[in-house]
């Protein structure tokens, strides 16, 4: 030992020391605050990391102390979200049943003395049926009728061909089943609308029975006539995407582009009464 206090070693770690302390003890009672601040950031790893303790201790103690507080905080939260997304959907629910009763307004300012059904919901589709024919939740008891025409505020929507209490089958205009007297709106020129199973492939039907000299053109739209008593005189039907001579060579025909998409069809409307009912199906 006594050899050790007589080695290099020890007087290297006393210069050392005594180096440190001093430096320490002028700090203290300098007031050199370059000096000061030099020591602070020689030691600011060592404050920061011990802060950092610190905080994690206070806050797990925190935790531990408030749990309770914490627990019911967390339940008021979830109480209120869920009140929240209750609100999202009622106020979801209100602006769809606005936007029916806005449909309803546009479909009926009309003359016509036209009376719609309450909104209809699309509730299935017929399976493997190339027309596109579905299923609405109105029937017998909310007034709906065999033949009544179905619409939306863009156009005709086809007929219905079935009903039963609390539901109805809806036939489309694409269906070769349906025929249908129209004109159109720019030059006045009748024809018939019918369906086809090729033409539906394609979103479309035929209008036939056009005067061969017509001056119908791309884009004309195409009403319904309404002279047989099945369907309002106004309702869009589509518009003309081509017109070509017919197989007979005494007329023409043309593709129409149905206003209305049966497959993406959610909501629709039918109509129940309108001035000039009959009971015909319309064939041409």
């Amino acid at each position: 030992m006594k050899e050790f206090f007589s080695s290099k070693k020890f007087i290297v770690i006393a210069c050392i020391a005594a180096f440190l302390i001093g430096v320490m003890i002028y700090a203290a009672v300098s007031s050199s605050n370059a000096i000061s601040s030099a020591i602070g950031r020689a030691f600011a790893p060592v404050q920061r990391f011990s802060n950092n303790i610190s905080d994690k201790v206070t806050e797990t103690i925190d935790m531990l102390i408030n749990a309770k507080d914490y627990y019911n905080e967390n339940i008021a939260l979830k109480e209120e979200l869920s009140g929240l997304y209750a609100q999202i959907s009622d106020y979801t629910q209100i602006r769809q049943e606005n936007e029916r009763l806005r449909e309803m307004i546009d479909l009926a300012p009309s003359s016509n003395g036209i009376e719609l059904s309450e909104p209809c919901n699309v509730i299935g589709r017929t399976a493997n049926d190339a027309y596109g024919s579905f299923f609405i939740d109105k029937g017998e008891k909310d007034g709906i009728e065999f033949y009544d025409p179905v619409v939306t505020s863009s156009g005709l929507v086809g007929y219905v061909t079935e009903v039963q209490y609390t539901y109805s089958k809806v036939t489309t205009v694409l269906s070769n089943e349906l025929s249908l007297g129209v004109y159109c709106v720019r030059t006045g020129e009748t024809g018939v609308i019918e369906g086809s199973y090729e033409l539906s492939l394609d979103g479309l039907v035929r209008m036939v029975y056009i005067p061969l000299e017509c001056e119908l053109r791309e884009g004309d739209i195409v009403i319904t006539s309404g002279y047989s008593g099945t369907v309002p005189k106004g309702i869009v039907v589509g518009t003309v995407e081509d017109t070509y001579i017919a197989s007979n060579g005494l007329s023409r025909s043309g593709n129409i582009k149905p206003a209305v998409d049966p497959y993406t069809l959610k909501n629709v409307f039918v109509i129940t009464d309108f001035d000039g009912k009959g009971s015909a199906y319309e064939e041409e």
